[in-house]
């Protein structure tokens, strides 16, 4: 009998204690789901065709980075457009074509690319796939 007394404590014990730290730790995160976020729109920088846009965190107080997904649809292209700061693409899946100043390249699922301040890019879809690609970037 006793045993499962102090069986009991301790599991209310421990129930409470979780409960009281772990709402304060909740607090130190933001769970998005990409469903909620989802927001078919034209790409960026008058970009061609349709693409799927996901702005994770875009309402966090303070956040300095921007992190975005996108999905570019087929034939859909992100505009060229000069970078002033910082940007990191990473190609999560599909495949497609990215032009840098005068130079043109193929990318594809594994590829991280960073543009400097003071170049100039773009990015195409190409192949029967959507072009997904992972955005990031220091908010403004």
């Amino acid at each position: 009998m006793k045993k499962r007394f102090f069986g009991f404590v301790a599991v209310v014990s421990i129930s409470m204690i979780s409960f009281v730290f772990g709402r304060k730790y909740q607090q130190g995160y933001i769970l998005e789901h990409a469903k909620d976020l989802a927001k078919e729109q034209p790409p960026p920088h008058d970009g061609v065709g349709m693409s799927t846009a996901y702005s994770y965190f875009a309402t966090a107080p303070n956040l300095k980075l921007t992190f975005r997904r996108r999905v570019l649809k087929k034939g859909a292209a992100i505009g060229y457009h000069l970078q002033k700061d910082d940007e990191i693409y990473y190609i999560e899946s599909g495949t497609g074509i990215m032009r840098m100043n005068n130079d043109s390249f193929a990318v594809k699922a594994g590829d991280g690319i960073l543009t400097r301040p003071g170049n100039s890019h773009d990015l195409k879809q190409t192949g029967n796939n959507e072009l997904v690609v992972i955005i990031n970037y220091l908010a403004k």
